[in-house]
């Protein structure tokens, strides 16, 4: 079992297949989900990685959390999670960066959000009662959800009964959706159909559990190798009056003697 990532939901379009064929997909974002801490057995009981991403600001992140991503040599994280490994071997090094390639197309993947929130609800649209009569006296209680218990036996109403109530705003993982494309520059994840979420809603991709995993996927993961800076072979303003003062020294140096030379 691999680790999963952080990422965010950008929004929802369509890709276009080879046949002409539209997928409807949801497009993913990694944005710099790095590893900050891990989880052994001999310490914790267990192994596990666990990742940050986003960015924070200074005064919204906790000192101990401050000193963490310090200690891991990583940027102040808006996200955190903690994913199951099955070994040592699926550690990821601390403070590399996952990359889009993590997943591969054609693999099947669950995602965990919160579903949007619909604030209270009533019973009809909660739950899709048929609510009541719209005449033979009912009055003013036409998508009111009824009755909701017995009589004097049991004279309660049973835990669980189906009301009005607070709707959305849930963890829901979705399972076996399709990675249709990644894009590893720009850190991007195309998955076919809807996710659990709104927009910039933060989301975890784990390798779908019930499904075998295909063939090919980096292990333990896909890292984003950092670029070396580029030396800018332009010389600086400093360094171009050095040379001209080193190269007008040697001129002068060079100049045949004059006649006033001469006779001094």
């Amino acid at each position: 079992m691999r680790t999963g990532v952080i990422a965010k939901k950008v929004g929802m379009t369509r890709l276009f297949q080879e046949d002409g064929r539209h997928v409807p997909v949801t497009v993913l974002s990694l944005e710099d989900c790095q590893v900050v801490s891990h989880r052994t057995a001999d310490r914790d009981g267990y192994f596990a990685v666990q990742l940050g991403a986003g960015e924070a600001k200074h005064k919204n992140v906790a000192k101990p959390q401050r000193e963490q991503f310090a200690k891991a040599d990583v940027g102040l994280k808006k996200q955190v999670a903690e994913f199951r490994v099955d070994g040592a071997e699926a550690l990821v090094p601390v403070g590399a960066t996952i990359s889009a390639e993590h997943f591969i197309a054609g693999q099947m993947v669950d995602i965990t959000g919160h579903t949007q929130g619909k604030g209270f609800a009533g019973a009809m649209k909660r739950w899709g009662f048929g609510g009541m009569r719209a005449t033979h006296g009912v009055s003013i209680s036409h998508r009111a959800h009824g009755s909701t218990g017995n009589r004097q036996d049991p004279g309660r109403v049973f835990k669980g009964k189906k009301m009005a109530g607070h709707m959305g705003d849930r963890q829901r993982t979705q399972q076996n959706l399709e990675i249709v494309r990644t894009d590893a520059e720009r850190g991007l994840l195309f998955v076919k159909g809807s996710v659990p979420g709104a927009k910039n809603g933060w989301l975890l991709v784990r390798d779908s559990v019930k499904l075998r995993a295909p063939e090919g996927l980096p292990f333990p993961g896909a890292i984003l190798e950092k670029k070396a800076p580029v030396a800018d072979e332009t010389p600086s303003v400093v360094e171009a009056a050095a040379e001209e003062a080193i190269v007008t020294e040697a001129v002068e140096t060079d100049a045949p003697a004059t006649e006033e030379n001469k006779e001094g």
